[in-house]
């Protein structure tokens, strides 16, 4: 040491730098342990995996994410999402087989389930309570309904399930009798209540789902209306369901019925 002090110095540096590896390495084993039981939990109980990502209000737009890291890809899974009705019996909501789903006035006061297949598995995600509706909704609907005419703002998002070519406002009037959408002066559906016809929100997906309704005007002929508020949506639905109640017709989308 005394005649080669350069040499033990540059020793030193070394037992340093190699301590200091040495603990990188030691923490970097404690995670990955960390990490494989967490994936051995999570093989054992999937139901964990993920999770319900929005408000339980009419309005909203719940999505499924993941809860953990390290969760599988379930790009390519089934989804279907269901309603719970009385004696939690489940309802299966046709066509809801996104990652998306947007409540609308039929889901208020229950529960909201999305199952998903992950190989032979099914692992369920529900809402945290009963979808409530919206503050104030019930008011707006009963100030329209006072109205002589019942219009909204719309845009035609899909015709028959395909893409529609423009992207102009449209009006459709909610009466009494019947339902009408039309651009200008020009009538492009004009029905009457009746058991063919289905209206609901839409269950596409989507980034603007809480804003839209599916129309079947009649068979062979329906749309995706987006609105201008989701308000505006859950309004036309409240509405046209009344009105078509009093027709003694059950106005609710494919698949559905009332309880």
């Amino acid at each position: 040491m005394l005649h080669q002090p350069s040499k033990v110095m540059d020793m030193e540096f070394e037992l340093k730098a190699l301590r200091t590896l040495i603990s990188e390495k030691t923490q970097l084993c404690n995670q990955l342990k960390k990490e494989l039981a967490m994936i051995k939990r999570l093989e054992e109980d999937s139901s964990d995996l993920f999770e319900l990502e929005g408000s339980d209000t009419l309005g909203s737009q719940f999505c499924i994410i993941p809860r953990v890291d390290g969760a599988p890809n379930i790009t390519n899974c089934p989804i279907q999402w269901y309603r719970v009705i009385s004696g939690g019996t489940r309802e299966l909501i046709s066509g809801a087989t996104k990652f998306t789903y947007a409540p609308e006035p039929f889901d208020v006061g229950r529960l909201l389930q999305a199952e998903i297949v992950l190989n032979s598995d099914k692992i369920i995600v529900q809402t945290d309570g009963p979808i409530e509706n919206a503050a104030g909704l019930e008011r707006y609907v009963d100030s329209l309904m006072r109205r002589t005419d019942i219009e909204f703002n719309v845009v035609v998002a899909h015709m028959n399930g395909k893409d529609y070519s423009s992207n102009s406002v449209h009006v459709l009037h909610i009466g009494k009798l019947r339902i009408k959408l039309r651009k200008g002066w020009s009538t492009k559906a004009r029905e009457s209540y009746s058991t063919t016809m289905k209206l609901c929100g839409s269950r596409g997906g989507g980034n603007a789902a809480a804003r839209a309704v599916f129309w079947q005007a009649r068979k062979g002929l329906s749309y995706t209306l987006a609105f201008e508020t989701d308000r505006d949506r859950n309004a036309a639905i409240m509405i046209a369901r009344k009105f078509a109640s009093n027709c003694n017709v059950a106005l609710t989308g494919p698949g559905n019925q009332f309880t």
